[in-house]
């Protein structure tokens, strides 16, 4: 875009719950270059104006772990999620074994539109296309580059079906990473799918490359009990040793699913700065008994929501928020407010800092300028400006604007550039054709 983007009149989020009303915000070569009075900030010829009318201008929203496509090809219904783990595994397997890049392309279209009307900016996603890496990954590559949405893209490589093909993958993956390492918006990572469908060998291997390329890693961290029990009779390890003396933990280490991590594993976790990814209402679908990951994992300082590819961070936010409270009225967790807002803002934040290199997660001059315009217009103590529970009114509230890199992808409510209902149709006819490949309906 050429010019400023200016948006007026706004009240401007603050991870403390404060909130500065009367602003202007200017965005400039996809960097926030200016937060200011309104009534300083002129338009100038050639600025995009946005009457924001009050409204309040966030950061916009990290989904952590997502699977933007394998998690519309297999819905989380009753069915599904009453399959013993084992079985749910083969169902996935066996789907994914039958992507092609064009259904990977259309359906990280939709995906991705819908993200982005969800408020959410960058995304970390975890393919599984074992039939084509490269192609599905370069799919993803240009469907979110097309929409406009930041994206780090892993495969989800296992040994299940041998070494060899093992080895392939994490290759062509690698490749991947190797193609998009300056891209503005659109990042590789390296992945793996869990400790308990991988060899030591092949993450031997994903180890190495990632000390060579210096890139993100994405994988399932504690997936389950069935993960925990598999990792330690093939291994004499838990999987939070095993990683760790694989070398796989470590500063751009994204691990999703931390489903069985004892206290000690959560404070290796923190001291190898690994970033963890929570997916609280996820958990409570998935797994029948047991503790929620919040308790273990509530101390981490690199921590945040994920989707998993299913439903919005908005629905994560408040399962996090009732798992919390359990913690709060114990004892476990003295700042309830702080710890959410760190979840959900601060938390990711410094994981889009760390893969970008440059400050985001707020609407401070210098930072990227990834935004949303929520219709909200919040009530603040005068004095103080603060606003109680400004997380709980962003929640209920209809995205108006989403800015990525400077770039508005959504404005008043619309996608720019797609037609909604298009993306909607064609992700439908592929998801049909995926499962009448896998014969889903006998």
């Amino acid at each position: 875009m050429e010019g400023r983007l200016l948006l007026k009149n706004c009240a401007v989020f603050r991870a403390d719950g404060r909130v500065r009303h009367g602003m202007a915000v200017v965005v400039e070569e996809g960097i926030i270059r200016r937060v200011a009075p309104d009534a300083q900030v002129p338009v100038l010829p050639g600025d995009w104006e946005v009457a924001c009318r009050g409204r309040l201008v966030a950061p916009g929203l990290v989904d952590c772990h997502s699977h933007l496509v394998n998690g519309q090809l297999l819905p989380p219904n009753g069915d599904f999620l009453l399959r013993q783990p084992r079985s749910r595994l083969e169902r996935m397997r066996q789907v994914a074994n039958l992507l092609i890049p064009e259904d990977v392309e259309i359906l990280t279209r939709f995906a991705a539109a819908r993200a982005l009307l969800d408020g959410v900016t960058l995304v970390v996603d975890h393919l599984s296309c074992p039939a084509d890496v490269s192609g599905g990954l370069d799919a993803q590559a240009r469907a979110a580059d097309a929409l406009g949405l930041r994206l780090v893209a892993s495969h989800s490589t296992h040994s299940l079906d041998g070494a060899a093909q093992a080895d392939a993958q994490a290759d062509a993956n690698a490749d991947f990473v190797r193609r998009h390492r300056d891209h503005p918006r659109v990042r590789g990572a390296l992945g793996f799918h869990a400790s308990f469908t991988c060899e030591d060998a092949l993450l031997s291997r994903i180890s190495r490359l990632r000390e060579e390329l210096n890139a993100p890693l994405v994988f399932h961290l504690a997936e389950s009990e069935d993960d925990l029990s598999a990792t330690y009779a093939a291994h004499g390890r838990r999987v939070v040793p095993r990683l760790d003396a694989l070398g796989l933990l470590g500063p751009f280490a994204i691990a999703g699913y931390p489903r069985a991590v004892e206290r000690a594993e959560a404070e290796r976790l923190a001291a190898s700065g690994t970033f963890v990814a929570l997916t609280p209402r996820a958990t409570r679908s998935f797994e029948r008994v047991g503790e929620s990951a919040e308790g273990p994992l509530s101390s981490l300082h690199l921590v945040g929501l994920g989707t998993g590819g299913h439903g919005t961070l908005q629905e994560e936010l408040s399962a996090a928020l009732a798992g919390m409270l359990h913690l709060a009225r114990s004892g476990r967790m003295p700042d309830l407010d702080d710890s959410l807002a760190h979840l959900f803002v601060s938390g990711p934040a410094e994981l889009c800092t760390r893969i970008y290199g440059r400050p985001s997660g707020g609407v401070d001059e210098g930072s990227l300028a990834d935004l949303v315009v929520y219709d909200a217009i919040p009530a603040a103590d005068p004095e103080t400006g603060y606003s109680p529970f400004l997380l709980g009114q962003i929640v209920p509230s209809r995205v108006a604007w989403t800015v990525v890199n400077g770039r508005v992808c959504v404005r008043e409510g619309q996608l720019l550039g797609s037609d909604y209902v298009d993306l909607a149709r064609d992700a439908a006819a592929a998801m049909a054709r995926v499962w009448s490949r896998a014969r889903l309906g006998s």
